[in-house]
């Protein structure tokens, strides 16, 4: 038979009738905020595109700025009149415990982008002018010496990371947690490598960034798929219901959450997943480095208490004794290798290692009370962490920052405000008394304690204990130790005479001066009289998924 004659012969194919396609509904009114940030973002784009570059500069701040306020005020709006709903086919849920997070993100990417618009402290801004130009070609040393213009592509991109965050607390589907990791993620990548001095150790730091952060993205995606496997679904809800039923395999359950919640404790800068902090902090230009320790600490760990009320509440017997060995072990990570740092943005990032093992105190307590303790904790810690940072770019030698301890010997006596400051900052870090970061311990360990976690409450005192030492040896050096090398008066532009590799104190331009103001008075404020803002973010509980 011919081969006609058998496609002659074959039966008809026929289209299989389809079903129409269903849209969503979708209650924009709760994810206003969320749309109101992102599309910001696409707006800064269009004004990279279409505006002329003299121009962009100051459009790309006023549009920063008045997104994220606008996004905020309706934080508020929508917290108070309780509009909280399931939306996008289960895929967001946004509730009282979602805008309280979304309140502590924006609070602190404010005076993160007024850091990022600050050309002051460096002249022409802490990002460099033309991000293509090679290292080290002719075309890169021109415009760093004659202070050209910075990339403003910078504030889109922070649009992007902080729109990408605030996707990760209101997730209730792993899919949507894994688009947000993403999209927070690769706008910083970016921002990492753009520092105006020292390209290469801040290219480096990108690179490092970008290829631990993929891994991590590969590791969170495995999981995904396990639990996927275990339910037949992504939604927590889902994965709650058939954890608690109990008819599927407890590997593929116990495997996929392993690898989702190391996915989260790499954002989150937890040790031992914190391998890539140093180095990116160091490397990243300042601003960046204090917008990643403060907003995306606060997103890693909003998402992290999401998933655990939300997805993981029926099996804490599993992964709350692996969760508090890992959170005494970033907190001795921390607080041991911090002792030995002298680079005041290592010191910060060990710092934080050992925070974030503080923090996982609250996440742990699975309460209420411990919930409310964590946004707390990082509302504190962000600010104190913007405002430290903020003092390291107005502390400079030769032409770039003074980031070793011995740098700072004397400050005081150079300029004792910034002194004080910073001063405030680090006793906050240390908990101290009077400070916003004694509150913030003390209600993270309560809630630890009222949960059982009393051996890692004392752990926790220890380290911080251990902590407070490099943080009051940069007290000692600001105060009591003489300069390297003595300085001659200061100079018209506020920079110092005498040997040219004196570190100095440059004038800080107004950006500066109102986030270390802000970052002051909240520091202050919140360990003076903290009551009202602990009793605004309260978390209710349960989360909705």
């Amino acid at each position: 038979m011919s081969a006609l004659a058998l496609i002659s012969a074959a039966p008809a194919i026929t289209a299989a009738p389809t079903d129409p396609i269903v849209v969503p509904p979708v209650n924009f009114g709760v994810l206003m905020p969320m749309l109101i940030v992102l599309g910001g973002a696409c707006v800064a784009i269009l004004v990279e595109a279409f505006l002329p570059r003299s121009a962009r500069y100051t459009a790309q701040v006023v549009l920063g700025i008045v997104v994220i306020g606008a996004a905020l005020a309706w934080t508020v709006y929508g917290g108070v009149n309780d509009d909280y709903a399931v939306t996008f086919s289960g895929a967001v849920a946004v509730d009282a415990g979602t805008y309280v997070m979304w309140g502590v993100l924006l609070v602190l990417a404010i005076p993160s982008v007024l850091m990022m618009a600050d050309k002051v402290s460096e002249p022409g801004g802490a990002f460099v002018s033309q991000a293509a130009a090679q290292v080290g070609s002719p075309r890169d040393r021109v415009a760093t010496r004659v202070a050209a213009p910075m990339q403003t592509e910078v504030f889109p991109l922070a649009l992007f990371a902080v729109g990408g965050m605030m996707v990760f607390p209101a997730a209730a589907d792993l899919v949507t947690l894994f688009v947000a990791l993403e999209v927070l993620s690769l706008p910083l990548y970016l921002l990492c490598g753009l520092a105006r001095r020292r390209r290469l150790i801040s290219q480096e730091a990108a690179v490092k960034y970008f290829l631990l952060g993929a891994f991590t993205s590969a590791i969170f995606v495995y999981g995904l798929a396990l639990l996927y496997g275990y339910a037949g679904s992504t939604r927590f809800a889902t994965i709650a219901q058939q954890s608690r039923a109990g008819d599927s395999s407890d590997a593929l359950l116990l495997g996929g959450l392993a690898l989702v919640v190391v996915g989260l404790l790499f954002k989150a800068s937890v040790g031992p997943f914190h391998l890539w902090t140093p180095d990116v902090y160091q490397g990243a230009p300042t601003p960046v480095t204090a917008f990643m320790a403060a907003c995306t600490k606060v997103a890693a760990f909003a998402a992290m208490l999401r998933v655990c009320f939300s997805a993981l509440e029926p099996m804490t017997w599993t992964w709350q004794p692996v969760l508090a060995i890992i959170a005494a072990v970033s907190m001795i990570i921390g607080s041991v290798i911090g002792i030995t740092q002298t680079d005041m943005k290592r010191m910060l990032a060990y710092s934080s290692v050992a925070h974030a093992g503080f923090l996982l105190i609250g996440v742990l307590a699975m309460s209420e009370q411990g919930a409310s303790a964590t946004m707390f904790y990082l509302l504190t810690y962000g600010m104190a962490t913007i405002g430290a940072f903020a003092i390291l770019t107005v502390v400079r030698k030769g032409d770039g920052e003074a980031s070793h301890v011995s740098d700072w010997a004397g400050l005081a006596r150079r300029s004792p405000v910034l002194a004080a400051s910073m001063s405030l900052f680090l006793l906050s870090f240390a908990g101290i008394p009077l400070t916003a970061g004694f509150i913030a311990k003390l209600s993270v360990f309560t809630a630890g304690m009222q949960a059982g976690y009393g051996w890692l409450v004392v752990i926790a005192m220890v380290a911080t204990a251990v902590t407070a030492f490099f943080y009051l040896r940069i007290v000692v050096v600001m105060y009591f130790s003489d300069p390297g090398v003595e300085v001659g008066g200061l100079s018209a532009d506020g920079r110092s005479r005498g040997a040219s590799d004196a570190p100095y104190v440059v004038v800080p331009g107004i950006l500066t001066v109102i986030v270390i103001t802000v970052a002051v008075v909240i520091t202050l404020g919140l360990g003076l009289y903290p009551g009202p803002v602990l009793d605004l973010l309260t978390v209710p509980l349960p989360l909705l998924s």
